[in-house]
């Protein structure tokens, strides 16, 4: 059986081992052929070391097929998906792993209506390059490669068009060395505020901080925020999709109460995933909005935002999706909009005490690719074989398992690392814990 390229987000592996040159050059003839080998592509890249390399190989393949490239460089993630609306391109191609560390890297594709390529265009892509469908054109329809500056200025600009910040607000922002660097810290000022920089020097090694936006990596920013007196801190991931913020009094933001908060001042209907807790509902419920659930990863909520005309969506992870805008993942305009409400609203620790907030634990266990389908397969017998007051099954993403008293676990695999993950949540820190204890315990027997 061939080895599956894609995971949740896109092809990701580490360096010169899973994702290599030869790697890239082939997903590019491929994509190249999905088009029908003529078209245009968009194509950017984070801080990584590795970019260049692969910069360089998947517009070879691109190229070789008759595919015209724009390349517009080191940029967020969320500037790739705007290009490729604005410059009218058949696809965009953003190379990074987000999140992961600096050994690894990734491509992933992008649809020119915003939303990244569906399970479904992957699998076609996926085919093509195992069957190596792909072909070269002739000499004189190789595609041609032109380079864009002008389209980052156009994106600043849309950007701090769309909020209003009261001039001053102070705020601390962490890009982790990623591609938000350059952007980010520019943008929030022309926006008004007043910015502090950590890690915000272009460096693929990550040396400041791990690029995964969690507590135990934003240390220095809480510390800061409250050294300098800030309203608000404002984390990135590595290539800027993503966003966490730090209140006032250097706590970090549960990922919940924030999504919970920013889906309140939209209203309607909000798409989130199966792994968001009961806060969204109650939040919802107070604005007249509902709350639909769907499978973990941005391009599904982005398919159940275009379907129900939804007003906003977002993951637990910081990831917001901003329909009015563009709809992808971007960290930038989630912060702005934070600020936004922070700056009109108040304090975001007062702002957040007004979120319901529960017991939520998030766990993972290491786990190789093969085991992880293995005891995926078990899992829903697993867990209703070990508990006995379940309401409800959900298995449209992993195994969600509501019981009778509200609490509910997820258990699913990652799309993007070697773990199998365990969320959940209790209106009780007692019976959270005991939830937890059981599905370790239930993974760990069974590996």
């Amino acid at each position: 059986m061939a080895k599956k390229l894609f995971g949740t987000s896109g092809i990701r592996g580490k360096v010169n081992s899973e994702v290599t040159a030869e790697l890239a050059l082939n997903v590019g003839k491929s994509l190249a052929y999905y088009l029908g080998n003529q078209g245009r592509v968009v194509l950017g890249y984070d801080t990584r070391t590795s970019n260049e390399m692969l910069d360089q190989a998947i517009c070879a393949g691109l190229l070789e097929s008759g595919i015209d490239v724009i390349k517009i460089g080191l940029v967020p993630t969320p500037l790739v998906v705007y290009a490729t609306d604005k410059l009218k391109a058949d696809a965009g191609i953003m190379l990074t792993a987000s999140h992961n560390p600096p050994q690894y890297n990734g491509i992933k594709i992008w649809n020119p209506n915003g939303m990244a390529y569906t399970s479904a265009q992957e699998a076609k892509i996926e085919e093509i390059y195992h069957n190596k469908d792909y072909t070269s054109v002739t000499w004189d329809k190789i595609g041609s490669l032109s380079y864009n500056e002008e389209i980052k200025d156009q994106y600043i600009e849309d950007l701090v068009n769309l909020v209003d910040i009261k001039h001053g607000l102070k705020v601390v922002i962490d890009c982790a060395s990623g591609a938000g660097s350059e952007f980010s810290p520019l943008i929030f000022r022309k926006a008004g505020c007043d910015v502090t920089t950590l890690n915000c020097q272009v460096d693929g090694f990550f040396p400041g901080r791990n690029p995964e936006p969690n507590e135990e990596n934003l240390q220095t920013l809480m510390k800061t925020v409250v050294a300098i007196g800030a309203d608000l801190g404002i984390a990135h991931d590595g290539d800027a999709d993503r966003m966490i913020t730090v209140d006032e009094k250097g706590n970090i933001s549960p990922f919940d109460s924030l999504l919970a908060l920013i889906s309140k001042k939209f209203g309607g209907t909000v798409v989130t995933t199966v792994d968001a807790g009961l806060c969204m509902d109650e939040a919802l419920k107070e604005v007249g909005g509902n709350v639909l659930r769907t499978k973990v990863g941005d391009v599904n909520v982005a398919e159940v935002i275009i379907e129900e005309n939804a007003t906003f969506g977002g993951e637990p992870s910081g990831t917001w999706l901003h329909p009015d805008f563009c709809i992808c993942p971007d960290g930038i305009l989630s912060g702005l909009r934070m600020a936004e409400i922070v700056s009109n609203e108040g304090k975001l620790s007062d702002l957040l005490k007004e979120i319901p907030t529960y017991p939520n634990i998030r766990e993972k266990v290491v786990c190789s690719k093969e085991a992880k389908i293995n005891i995926m397969k078990n899992m829903e017998q697993l867990l209703t074989d070990n508990f006995d007051d379940i309401r409800e099954i959900n298995v449209i993403d992993g195994v969600r398992i509501t019981f009778e008293d509200d609490s509910w676990v997820l258990v699913r695999p990652s799309g993007t690392e070697d773990y199998v993950r365990v969320t959940l949540e209790s209106k009780n820190q007692e019976r959270a814990e005991f939830i937890r204890d059981e599905c370790l315990k239930i993974i760990n027997d069974n590996l």
